[in-house]
């Protein structure tokens, strides 16, 4: 849990409480509320997803919802902006390939 910034000049980091979640199978930490791309970010988790076209490799990139590199599959449903979707008790989070798919 030691990858989150804790101070900053001008920003208060308010944080919700301790709440594990599933990473691809694998249990991780992380503070509730914040951003999900947030806690795998400070977790060493970078890649995100896989683009479609070119197979390449997609991380957090603006963390304000206006591009595709953080979409993942959350609790089976893909195409989640996870820079955008706060994070909760137990939630299972999976890179996503591309488009998506609904299993």
């Amino acid at each position: 849990m030691d990858g989150y910034i804790t101070e900053h000049p001008i920003l208060e980091f308010k944080r919700g409480k301790k709440v594990k979640f599933c990473f691809e199978d694998k249990e991780i930490e992380g503070y509730e509320g914040l951003p999900i791309a947030a806690a795998l970010h400070a977790a060493g988790i970078k890649v995100l997803s896989i683009s479609e076209r070119y197979s390449r490799p997609r991380g957090f990139f603006c963390a304000v919802g206006k591009c595709s590199s953080c979409l993942m599959e959350v609790d089976g449903n893909p195409n989640v902006m996870v820079c955008m979707e706060p994070l909760r008790q137990g939630i299972k989070v999976r890179k996503q390939k591309g488009k998506g798919q609904k299993q």
